[in-house]
């Protein structure tokens, strides 16, 4: 059985953001030499996520809306107890809960295994600083 193990590293500007990152997996899929596996990519911090959609910006906006929706950004430890800590991203946990950790995703003939109009997805709830995710594909 072979394996990679690759992180990638996103520093996004804005508090909220989407990022299409399958050309990076399809990237490492393709240096790790499997054939027939799986591979999975989770965000490695718990502000962020990774999922699976389609790449059209006005769904990615539509997310952004109903997200802020269900957790609105409030700094203020007076909504989100979390933010009594001293942090003021209390909002941006309850979204990446939403939105999940990670994906995994089936490689066959040495490619991703997708539906139509699939693409995989960094999100971020907490940006302007660096952070990971973990991209690691196992198989023959």
């Amino acid at each position: 059985m072979k394996s990679r193990t690759e992180h990638l590293t996103f520093t996004l500007p804005e508090r909220m953001a989407f990022l299409n990152i399958t050309p990076e997996v399809e990237r490492i899929v393709a240096e790790s030499g499997v054939r027939e596996g799986l591979v999975l990519v989770n965000a490695m911090h718990i502000t962020a996520s990774v999922f699976i959609n389609d790449d059209e910006s006005g769904l990615h906006e539509d997310y952004k809306r109903w997200l802020e929706g269900l957790a609105p950004f409030d700094a203020s430890p007076q909504r989100y107890r979390h933010n009594r800590t001293g942090e003021d991203n209390a909002d941006a946990h309850l979204k990446r809960q939403v939105m999940g950790r990670e994906v995994v995703v089936a490689i066959t003939k040495g490619q991703l295994d997708f539906g139509p109009w699939e693409q995989i997805f960094y999100g971020e709830f907490d940006g302007r600083r660096p952070k990971r995710v973990l991209v690691k594909v196992i198989g023959e």
